[in-house]
C-alpha cells in the first residue's frame, strides 16, 4: 500500500461542522522550529552558494547563518511571542536541550509546548537507525521538560512507511508532516490513530524568504491573507492556520517588524484561538467524538 493511501480523500466541504471555543472561527498555532546543524556536515539549507562551485567542509558561512539564529534570532522571536502572551508549539531537536540549553530554557520557563522535530536537523530517510532517533529525541526533550512531546513534526517534513507507526508507538498522538487539509485528519497505526495537523509550507518562512527570496513585507502579506481567508470560512466551520518560523529568517532584523505585525494583525481579530499543537489535537478529537467518530 502506498503511503498516500493511508489518507483517504476528504472534501472539506463534505466535513462535519467543528465548534471552536467560545464561537471562535480560526486556530491559529505558531511553530518555532529550533536546531542543530552541525558543523562538520553538510549544512541542511545554504544562504551562500559554495566559492567557484566547490563544495567546502566545514562550511563556515551557512552554519554561521544559522547560529545566528540561535544567538541573537530566536530572542526577538521570544520577545515578540512573549510580549503578545501567544502560545507557542516549539519544534525542537532532541539535542538543542543540550547544545543549546539556554534557548530551550527560556522556551520552558515560558510555558511553550515543546513538539519532537528529530534528534539533529537531517532528514527522516537518511538515518541509519529511525526508531532510534525518535526515541532519542523523545527521551531527551522529556528529561529536560519533565513531559513527553505528544506532538512531532519531521525535519524537513520527511517521513519513511514507518515513521507514522513508529511515532505512535513512542507516544506521540499528532504530527504535522501532512500538509492537505485546513482540518486534522486521524490515521489508523498498529498502535492506535495518529492526527495530522494543519500546518504549512506556505505561510512558513523557509518558504518565502530562503526558497523564493522575497521581499522582507512578503510574510506579512501573504499571511494576512491567508488567515482573511481562513477566518470568512471559518464562519460556516472551523478552520487551523499554522504560522511556521526559524530564527535564522524572521529572527532577524530586518523581517521581525513583519512577524509582529502579522501577529498584531492575527490577534486583532475577536475569532481567533491562539491554540499549540496538542490543544488542536484535543480539540479535534472531542470534537469527533461529538459528532460521533474520527474522521
Amino acid at each position: 500500500m502506498a503511503l498516500s493511501d493511508r489518507f483517504p480523500y476528504q472534501a472539506i466541504v463534505d466535513r462535519p461542522r467543528l465548534h471552536l471555543p467560545d464561537s471562535k472561527r480560526v486556530a491559529v498555532w505558531v511553530i518555532l522550529n529550533v536546531e542543530e546543524w552541525r558543523i562538520e556536515k553538510p549544512m541542511p539549507r545554504t544562504v551562500l552558494p559554495p566559492p567557484m562551485g566547490q563544495p567546502l567542509l566545514p562550511d563556515v558561512p551557512n552554519w554561521s547563518w544559522h547560529e545566528y539564529g540561535m544567538r541573537s534570532g530566536f530572542w526577538r522571536q521570544w520577545k515578540a511571542l512573549t510580549d503578545r502572551n501567544i502560545p507557542v508549539s516549539l519544534a525542537i531537536n532532541g539535542n538543542v536541550c543540550n547544545s543549546y540549553p539556554r534557548v530551550a530554557g527560556a522556551a520552558l520557563e515560558a510555558g511553550w509546548e515543546f513538539m519532537g522535530h528529530g534528534f539533529l536537523q537531517g532528514p527522516m530517510h537518511k538515518l541509519d537507525h529511525q526508531e532510534g532517533a525518535i526515541v532519542a529525541a523523545l527521551d531527551t526533550i522529556e528529561a529536560f521538560c519533565g513531559t513527553r512531546p505528544r506532538a512531532w513534526e519531521s525535519p524537513g517534513l520527511t517521513e519513511t512507511e514507518e515513521t507514522l507507526d513508529l511515532l505512535r508507538k513512542h507516544g506521540v498522538e499528532y504530527v504535522a508532516d501532512w500538509v492537505i487539509d485546513d482540518l486534522p485528519q486521524d490515521v489508523e497505526t498498529p498502535f492506535g490513530p495518529v492526527t495530522t495537523l494543519p500546518y504549512t509550507v506556505e505561510t512558513n518562512d523557509i518558504a518565502v524568504y530562503a526558497l523564493q527570496g522575497h521581499r522582507s513585507d512578503e510574510f506579512l502579506t501573504r499571511g494576512r491573507d491567508q488567515f482573511d481567508r481562513l477566518y470568512a470560512e471559518g464562519a460556516d466551520n472551523a478552520r487551523v492556520m499554522a504560522i511556521s518560523i526559524h530564527p535564522y529568517i524572521t529572527g532577524v532584523p530586518h523581517r521581525i517588524k513583519y512577524l509582529e505585525a502579522l501577529l498584531d494583525y492575527v490577534g486583532g481579530h475577536e475569532g481567533t484561538a491562539w491554540m499549540t499543537a496538542s490543544q488542536i489535537g484535543d480539540w479535534y478529537r472531542a470534537e469527533m467524538a461529538r459528532e460521533g467518530g474520527r474522521s
